[in-house]
């Protein structure tokens, strides 16, 4: 029933993005879907892939969603007239191809699929004495689909600089001083634009005064920056790796920056160290796989990082999900940075 409950849900709010209008409540309605899928992983026992669903889903995702709505000068959707039979035919014909193919797919739960004869034994009776790592999902990733997570990573990677190239000629905040930017102490100086502390077109100043959000972001984002580290470390051993760490860490700093301001942030997290960390991430996993190499192996092969095969297997992958973290982490925080530094009076 729980999981019934959960689809039909899932179902309704799907429905109300096609038939709403308004941009806001499809911004809303979206992470509801992201929020109520986390909850349905977390059910199904995928806790891994929930984590990541709430945080990007229905965290950061909303966040960049709702920027982008600060960003343009419409609140809905522009109605069309215009019925383009071509397109529907495609999409007519496409979905129909993906039901065909479907057809000789084993069924929900056959014991007798291949995957369940084949592939899932190996991993669950050999996994831990060949990689030394408890968490299956882990040592699959990081290990035996080590070149399709090094490719995850550096679609991640592109994506960042992608967004950096498109649009990071935005808005710049000055962050020498973030006690100034903070607008506090005697004698201080005026406020800097997109500060605390500086008047926010349609808010009045009202984020200035409200003393309980920032209170309870402070006892919020030091036990969450705490728990990413845990997801980071504990990987290998339950539910987590480097790209759940890297998305909730990442959510921290977005939400201190949305409580205290974006300068305050940018002075915990400058653009320069964010941009060399994002690449930071990416030649680590890479230059795990290179010291394979260099070492009488395969690429990607940390059986010869140590002197036991599998202690060398549990270092690289180590190794390899601190790589998926930091530049994850990164790109989430430079993503919305960017998007964060347009100014709105330059946007169509």
């Amino acid at each position: 029933m729980i999981n019934i409950s959960l689809l039909m849900i899932m179902v309704a709010t799907a429905l109300g993005l096609v038939w709403l209008r308004n941009l806001l409540a499809v911004v809303m309605f979206s992470g509801i879907f992201s929020l109520t899928a986390a909850s349905l992983w977390v059910v199904l026992g995928a806790v891994d892939v929930a984590f990541t669903e709430a945080s990007v889903g229905a965290g950061i995702a909303t966040v960049l969603g709702l920027a982008s709505l600060a960003l343009t000068r419409t609140e809905h959707e522009k109605r069309t007239r215009v019925f383009h039979l071509p397109a529907l035919i495609v999409v007519l014909v496409t979905g129909a191809a993906l039901i065909y193919g479907t057809l000789d797919m084993p069924g929900w739960g056959d014991p007798d699929a291949p995957i369940h004869t084949h592939v899932a034994p190996r991993y669950i009776e050999d996994s831990l004495a060949e990689t030394g790592v408890p968490n299956i999902v882990t040592s699959v990733l990081a290990s035996y689909r080590g070149f399709d997570t090094l490719g995850e990573t550096t679609v991640i990677f592109t994506a960042g600089v992608g967004v950096l190239v498109l649009l990071g000629r935005g808005r710049r905040y000055p962050v020498a001083n973030p006690r100034v930017a903070a607008g506090g102490g005697p004698g201080r100086a005026p406020a800097a634009p997109g500060s605390e502390g500086a008047a926010v077109p349609g808010d009045s100043g009202e984020m200035r005064f409200k003393a309980i959000l920032r209170v309870g972001g402070k006892l919020l984002i030091p036990p969450i920056l705490l728990f990413a580290f845990y997801t980071q470390a504990h990987g290998e051993l339950g539910p987590g790796g480097g790209f759940q760490a890297g998305v909730i860490f990442a959510s921290a700093f977005i939400l201190y920056a949305l409580l205290f301001g974006v300068p305050m942030a940018r002075a915990v997290a400058p653009a320069s160290v964010l941009r060399g960390t994002l690449a930071l991430g990416v030649l680590i996993y890479a230059g795990v796989g290179i010291a394979g190499v260099l070492l009488g192996g395969n690429y990607l092969d940390y059986s010869v990082l140590a002197h036991d095969p599998v202690h060398g297997q549990e270092l690289g992958i180590i190794l390899i999900e601190l790589g998926v973290g930091i530049t994850v982490a990164s790109a989430m925080m430079t993503v919305f940075f960017v998007f964060a530094g347009q100014d709105p009076q330059q946007v169509d």
